[in-house]
């Protein structure tokens, strides 16, 4: 049997007392962090877990920001085709009026002068800018696609802009100026008809002023199902939204859990180790004898 010295119970005291003491030291950072895993040796189980919702938040996080960038970009797009169907309902309205044959040439003249406004007013919706970036020239956003003198012979970029808002899910965010504008090509392009009709008033030609009501009838609606494309995305961005709120309220939840410290559990054995460290103190002195030289004295 090994013989117990007083170095091997000074020894074991002190090992004893200093575990006591990382044992607080522990609990004291868990306090003053209120997180039960401050380091990896912490929990190496739950640190893998805590890295990955970080990394799944840290991810969703730029999906909800990807997607609130998307609805910006949708409803200022939203707001310029409003725009360009009021401009089409006036030139439109300015048609009727000016298809009645009674009307002499100084009225056409008028009506002209405000038809040549509009048109000017519908170049300027087609170089609609968000941000400082052309929202109808694709992914040419720095380039301007339209010019007064040409617009009807002008063909933008259809390049799609998209933005992720989930993993894999994109969604394109532009609309194509040639589905809303009309193409150099088609017979409806919005700046031929515009140009058509104005030249059409100040020859007082009757039968191109009618032609106008229809071609304008025929563009008003293909805006208007842009429009509705655009507030169809905007619902579905709306609802990724929501589903992105949700993970992220549940993924912080298990986080939580995972790295939280239970302050009440904290707190309670925290007072345990300080009474154990007291009265490791208290009977570390009375088993510790004195030395011979302490006899000698």
């Amino acid at each position: 049997m090994q013989r117990v010295t007083q170095s091997i119970m000074s020894s074991q005291f002190l090992r004893n007392l200093n575990t006591n003491m990382n044992q607080m030291d522990n609990l004291q950072n868990q306090l003053s962090t209120g997180r039960r895993i401050n380091k990896p040796s912490d929990d190496p189980v739950g640190i893998s877990f805590s890295m990955r919702y970080r990394s799944e938040l840290s991810a969703n996080d730029q999906y909800q920001s990807n997607a609130s960038a998307a609805t910006s970009w949708l409803s200022y797009t939203d707001t310029i085709l409003g725009q360009a169907g009021d401009v089409l309902q006036k030139l439109r309205e300015s048609a009727v009026k000016a298809s009645n044959g009674t009307n002499p040439q100084e009225a056409l003249d008028t009506i002209k002068s405000e038809a040549s406004q509009l048109y000017e007013q519908m170049v300027d919706i087609g170089n609609s800018q968000f941000n400082g970036k052309y929202v109808f020239n694709g992914e040419l956003t720095d380039v301007q696609p339209y010019t007064l003198e040409n617009a009807q012979n002008e063909q933008p970029d259809e390049g799609v802009i998209q933005f992720e808002i989930g993993v894999g899910v994109k969604i394109g965010v532009n609309a194509s100026a040639g589905k809303i504008f009309g193409t150099p090509t088609d017979p409806d392009n919005v700046f031929k008809i515009t140009k058509d009709f104005v030249t059409a008033l100040g020859k007082g030609d009757f039968t191109g002023i009618n032609k106008a009501i229809e071609d304008f009838d025929l563009r008003m609606n293909k805006v208007l199902d842009m429009r509705s494309d655009t507030g169809a995305k905007m619902n579905r961005i709306e609802l990724s939204e929501d589903r992105l709120k949700d993970v992220a309220i549940n993924v912080a939840s298990l986080q939580s859990k995972t790295e939280d410290a239970d302050m009440a559990v904290v707190i309670t054995n925290m007072k345990v180790a300080e009474n154990v460290y007291q009265a490791s103190l208290s009977t570390g002195a009375k088993i510790i004898q004195p030395s011979l030289v302490d006899f000698l004295r």
